[in-house]
């Protein structure tokens, strides 16, 4: 396994990737959200990569415009679809022995994918996706509901009640809202949906528990549509040792769902 950095071109503009080259036919496509660039929070992308690319699937990641290494102006990541394409077609291009690509986004990356109907790729892994309109949105009332609901199942937040340890205005403030009506469904939810709805292949939707992204996602999105899988103990980056373990074996198995097709057909 070799790591290596390169360029491409992507509407006159020049991003900025890292191949982990690796021999499978299957390769997995990265996509960093926010403005992190493709290194992830605290090399979280990079570490990722390495261990996917040990175990044989060649990875890609990339900064999008206007965003680490990259040229350009950053459009924000609902405008991303060109990005998307562009790095799909280099990831071709360097590493032509590759003839299905899953990509992974978490995020609004994820949501990027979603609303880019699955940017050509074969498969889908897509964590925590965005559904608020603004980063000044909080987490909707069926999903405070489920984080309450969690909260009096445990013991130790129980007795933090009973002892005094937890603040009645707040409390009271979170039960106000929890008690609220569902609200219509967001603008990007219904975009999200739409694009998601054009991509036939697999989407697993791999979500951490103590993430309200996470949460407020679970409680707008059907659950028949695609494959759900939770990660217990997991905050939003999965960034604790178990879910860092737990997402590496998600991504693999859908890596190896692929290949498993290939050698079918």
């Amino acid at each position: 396994m070799s790591r290596r950095h390169f360029s491409f071109d992507c509407a006159g503009e020049t991003l900025v990737a890292t191949l982990d080259e690796a021999p499978g036919r299957v390769g997995l496509l990265l996509v960093s959200g926010g403005t992190v660039p493709r290194a992830g929070a605290f090399g979280g992308q990079a570490l990722l990569a390495a261990k996917v690319a040990e175990a044989g699937w060649p990875v890609l990641r990339f900064d999008r415009c206007g965003v680490g290494d990259s040229s350009g102006t950053d459009t924000g990541f609902a405008n991303s679809a060109v990005d998307l394409a562009a790095a799909l077609a280099a990831f071709r291009q360097v590493q032509p022995q590759v003839v299905r690509v899953v990509a992974f986004g978490n995020c609004d990356a994820a949501s990027a994918l979603m609303l880019a109907g699955g940017a050509q790729c074969d498969a889908l892994a897509l964590g925590n996706p965005w559904t608020f309109e603004s980063a000044q949105d909080g987490p909707d009332a069926g999903s405070i509901r489920r984080r309450y609901a969690a909260k009096l199942r445990n013991p130790h937040e129980l007795w933090r009640l009973l002892t005094g340890g937890v603040s009645l205005g707040k409390l009271a403030r979170g039960l106000r809202k929890a008690a609220a009506p569902a609200p219509a469904p967001s603008g990007l939810l219904a975009q999200m949906q739409a694009g998601a709805a054009t991509f036939a292949g697999p989407r697993r939707f791999v979500l951490a528990a103590n993430d309200r992204t996470a949460q407020a996602f679970m409680v707008a999105w059907p659950q028949s549509v695609g494959q759900w899988h939770v990660c217990d103990g997991a905050g939003h980056g999965f960034a604790e040792d178990h879910a860092r373990h737990w997402l590496l074996g998600q991504l693999l198995a859908l890596l190896d769902e692929q290949a498993c097709q290939l050698d079918v057909g």
